[in-house]
């Protein structure tokens, strides 16, 4: 008998898509023979085990759709190598509460200083709370934008990028672009204005990027979204 409601408890499990609950049944069972747990105890344990991996799957989940270059964290930022960086105002934007009011991060430096790790890092913080983050190198955004809007499917690309919570565009400025690549960012940019929040790294002072542009109008239009509500964290140390 016991063994026929062991399998049938199994089988609902597996039904009801409850996938972390098997895998903990038998020792918290024996746990809560052991310890005299009550029915509403040894349910909550079970329940707080499946809650659990849910969770951790879906941080798994959201750091593959990511698309990071590599798993980096603050905790593995130096930031005594860098004192042009006020660790406690990263920190505070740790928080995330910049995304809940679709304000934007810029890191400016040169080549080396740690911003694209800076970005990543929160990045990562944003989705260990749940957030939806996606991550481009602008050379191979702006190639893809191209190819999309060749095959004539610009606007689902447009949309795609204007969902996530955060979207984080790296290396600004180690190229310029022409006239339609710049038009691309710009129709990326003012979709998510005050929307959804951009973290944004580059190599460049904003007084450079009519250089980026090769067109100082739409340059000045693009940072007038871009710094509406942000905060500019410029790095100026050792590589």
């Amino acid at each position: 008998m016991a063994d026929a409601l062991y399998q049938r408890l199994q089988v609902a499990l597996q039904t009801l898509d409850l996938t972390t609950m098997p895998l903990h049944l038998d020792h918290l069972a024996s746990q809560a023979a052991k310890d005299n747990w009550t029915a509403l105890e040894f349910l909550d344990a079970l329940t707080q085990a499946e809650l659990a991996g849910r969770a951790e799957r879906d941080v798994k989940r959201k750091l593959r759709q990511a698309h990071f270059p590599f798993h980096k964290t603050l905790d593995e930022f130096d930031f005594a190598f860098q004192p042009a960086v006020n660790e406690r105002q990263i920190r505070d934007l740790a928080t995330m509460r910049f995304i809940a009011h679709a304000e934007n991060i810029l890191f400016l430096g040169p080549p080396g200083v740690g911003k694209t790790h800076l970005a990543v890092a929160l990045g990562m913080c944003a989705i260990l709370q749940g957030m939806s983050v996606l991550f481009y190198a602008l050379p191979d955004l702006i190639q893809q934008l191209a190819r999309d809007a060749r095959a004539d499917r610009l606007n689902q690309p447009l949309q795609a990028l204007a969902r996530p919570q955060l979207l984080i565009l790296d290396e600004m400025g180690y190229f310029s672009l022409d006239k339609r690549s710049a038009q691309f960012l710009f129709q990326l940019i003012s979709r998510r204005y005050q929307r959804g929040s951009i973290i944004l790294t580059s190599n460049k002072s904003y007084s450079e990027w009519g250089d980026i542009f090769s067109d100082t109008v739409l340059a000045a239009a693009l940072l007038d979204r871009l710094l509406h509500q942000s905060l500019t964290v410029n790095i100026r140390g050792s590589s």
